[in-house]
């Protein structure tokens, strides 16, 4: 049996050569196994139920269960018993104050944390991921590595990193580490998958780490701590990291007691749907790191005796925009300016992978003036790691096209992902029913049962996982080769954003994965945008979907991925951009040419153009201080602007409309006005002003900055020493 899908491509050693990925408009694309075929006849590991009956247990009983449980098959159920404590509760790092600076390894906890399970693996396509342009957007630019080597980190924590499988940084990476380790605010919108997780622990925790001991709360004793008998303290941490989902603040912890280990830095967890006691008990035994979502956050905030953010330094902002399209906005305002921190002395840093105005409101009122703002690749963009496939497949069809399917792959992790709670359950019933290894994943299961779904997926006791698109947000699991869109989002379902998180859980920091999605009349909304995304990474385009391909593009995908335009990030349009450009200088909705999100890094105040909107963003580095050319006015093509930003023009009755926010009239008058924000000044100096933003300086540095992302460096005889400067 072959298969057509072309997980072949992505799969090493299957013996199988992928298909195209052109799909019949009338039938699957899969070819149709035989009636009494049964899943672990093609390789697929024996289903497991759960053991609700073990689930149903007090807390005393299922202590009781666990010593019996001791020496027995681990595989017999899938259950909160079989699978272990609930995630808060795993093993950190404790800290004794009679380790000194450095503290000793423990080999059994070395072996939890950084087993070969939890490394880090660039895949055979990492070059791609280098390869992606990165754009810096403000009046800030620094300079990235290129080793993290370079990086002046802690000597543990260069440590930790090399345990965790980490070898070169990705882009977002290279420019975060400089970035906080120079105290600026942070602004960076990457592509799912690019490491953007470890581009803030890292050099967090690595300027903390000199500064533990003066900086951190007391904490009791962990060798002589016993709950309940010990009095706890107040939680009082250094870093605050917020995330929308349970899962990903666990996943975010599990990263965090990598990074923390052999440092006196104790990393929490807070969340919704665990045990609110249990966790306080954590929190009593010192908190440096908190993790959490909004709902428990707010919760403990108004618990003063709880927590307190009166010593915090750094607040990290991850998935921003599904933060507040989840209805987490007052929760965000509350945890941003309504605790007990001290504003100006917070580093505050956001991640996403778009900017809606929400969040630049957020941005706009938090973050300092001159902080960073860095893009990675477009905004919601794949990457051409993933092979995009389009099978079209009636409603009525898919339960059988995706048991074919299946079938017809090679056994690997498979994320399967509908648009419902329901339509989760139901898919899992009927696939179990089929002798398939499977769970669930959505927000109508327990606590208990998520986080026993998640360890049954990563460990491979069920290796298919059927999950709603806002219960995966941010889910990183290794070797997940295949994603299937059951249901494909619609724009109530989040539309392309969302389809660009869901197969962004595959192909991950240049491994290869594949996306397959069953597409109906129904998707017909979603035809047009998720034709211009599949031709940005050169994906071939099945026959239902070719009308919908613009000029200058091929069926397989050939053609000037710069001829694609996709709607801005903004959520309102020119309004958006008008209200946001004061404060944020003048970036952010402004129009740009591939993504809408600020302005390319060449430009600098005081540079009009004809056609700004086709302006071509510049890698930030070396090349953002060249100037793109411009047209000087002249006696016959002068500019026209307003005498001041805000103000009326000098010649309010001879001025025409502009073409767009910011650009020179479309029929300038015959004399140019005063100098005015975002146009040229009437008398241009020979050289751009010192400060102008993107703009070289009056007299620039002889020396050339570092080369282009990804170019060879001079050898450097050592590592950069440790800065552990505040």
């Amino acid at each position: 049996m072959s298969f057509t899908g072309g997980l072949a491509a992505a799969l090493p050693d299957n013996g199988g050569e992928p298909a195209s990925n052109q799909a019949d408009a009338t039938a699957p694309a899969v070819e149709a196994a035989a009636p009494d075929t049964r899943p672990q006849d093609h390789g697929w590991v024996a289903k497991q139920g759960y053991d609700y009956e073990l689930y149903m247990k007090s807390a005393k009983d299922l202590a009781e269960a666990q010593a019996r449980f001791t020496g027995k098959e681990p595989q017999v159920a899938v259950g909160g018993l079989a699978q272990g404590k609930m995630a808060f509760d795993a093993a950190v790092y404790e800290w004794n104050d009679d380790f000194g600076d450095v503290g000793p390894r423990f080999e059994e906890l070395e072996k939890q944390l950084f087993g070969a399970e939890n490394h880090v693996r660039a895949g055979i396509n990492f070059e791609k991921v280098q390869s992606l342009d990165v754009t810096q957007e403000g009046s800030i630019r620094v300079v990235p590595i290129r080793k993290f080597e370079d990086a002046a980190l802690h000597p543990v924590m260069l440590e930790n990193v090399q345990l965790a499988g980490y070898e070169i940084p990705t882009p977002i990476q290279q420019y975060c580490l400089p970035s906080i380790a120079k105290g600026y605010d942070i602004v960076a919108c990457a592509q799912t998958g690019s490491g953007k997780t470890a581009a803030f622990l890292i050099p967090i925790l690595s300027k903390l780490m000199g500064k533990a001991k003066k900086l951190a709360a007391p904490r009791p004793n962990p060798a002589l701590f016993e709950p309940g008998i010990t009095p706890g303290v107040r939680a009082e941490p250094l870093v605050l990291i917020v995330c929308p989902t349970r899962e990903l603040a666990t996943q975010i912890f599990d990263e965090a007691r990598r990074f923390c280990y052999r440092t006196m830095l104790r990393p929490c967890v807070i969340y919704g749907g665990g045990r609110v006691g249990d966790q306080i008990q954590q929190l009593s035994k010192g908190c440096d790191l908190l993790i959490g979502t909004p709902g428990r956050l707010v919760d403990f905030i108004n618990r003063p005796h709880v927590l307190t953010l009166k010593r915090l330094k750094y607040m990290v902002i991850d998935e921003a925009d599904e933060m507040v399209s989840s209805d987490w906005e007052t929760e965000m305002k509350t945890i941003m300016s309504g605790g007990d921190q001290e504003e100006g002395n917070i580093t505050y840093m956001m991640f996403s992978a778009t900017f809606p105005k929400i969040c630049r409101d957020l941005a706009k009122e938090h973050l300092a003036h001159d902080h960073v703002r860095i893009r990675v690749g477009r905004a919601g963009s794949s990457t051409e790691n993933i092979k995009q496939d389009v099978v079209y497949c009636d409603a009525s069809m898919k339960r059988k096209a995706l048991c074919d399917l299946l079938l017809a792959a090679p056994p690997c992790r498979t994320l399967i992902f509908v648009n419902s709670q329901r339509a989760a359950d139901e898919v899992d019933d009927f696939i179990f029913n089929a002798n398939f290894p499977c769970t669930t994943l959505h927000s109508g299961r327990t606590q208990l049962e998520r986080e026993d779904s998640i360890r049954a997926f990563r460990s491979g006791k069920a290796p298919i996982m059927i999950a709603t698109g806002v219960s995966a947000r941010g889910l990183d699991v290794h070797n997940v080769l295949h994603v299937i869109n059951y249901d494909l989002p619609s724009a109530q379902y989040g539309g392309i954003e969302e389809y660009t998180h869901r197969i962004g859980r595959t192909g991950r920091i240049g491994n290869l994965g594949l996306a397959t999605s069953f597409y109906n009349e129904r998707d017909a909304d979603l035809a047009e945008t998720l034709v211009k995304t599949m031709l940005e990474t050169h994906q071939a385009i099945p026959d239902f979907l070719q009308s919908f391909i613009p000029e200058g593009f091929t069926p397989k995908g050939e053609g000037d991925i710069n001829l694609l335009k996709f709607d801005a990030d903004s959520d309102n349009g020119e309004e958006d951009a008008t209200e946001s450009a004061e404060a944020a200088g003048g970036a952010w909705g402004a129009p740009e040419a591939t993504s809408g999100w600020g302005v390319p890094a060449a430009g600098g105040l005081g540079e009009p153009t004809e056609n700004p909107t086709t302006l071509t963003p510049v890698p930030a580095d070396p090349t953002w201080a060249v100037q793109p050319e411009v047209q000087q006015p002249t006696a016959v093509n002068p500019v026209a602007v307003a005498s001041s930003w805000g103000a009326t023009p000098v010649n309010p009755s001879s001025v025409a409309p502009v073409n767009s926010w910011g650009a020179a009239p479309v029929n300038p008058p015959s004399a140019a006005p005063v100098n005015s924000w975002g146009a040229a000044p009437v008398n241009p100096p020979s050289a751009a002003p010192a400060n102008s933003w993107g703009a070289p300086p009056v007299d620039p540095p002889s020396a050339v900055p570092q080369q282009t992302w990804g170019a060879p460096t001079p050898a450097e005889s050592a590592p950069a020493p440790y800065d552990d400067s505040w």
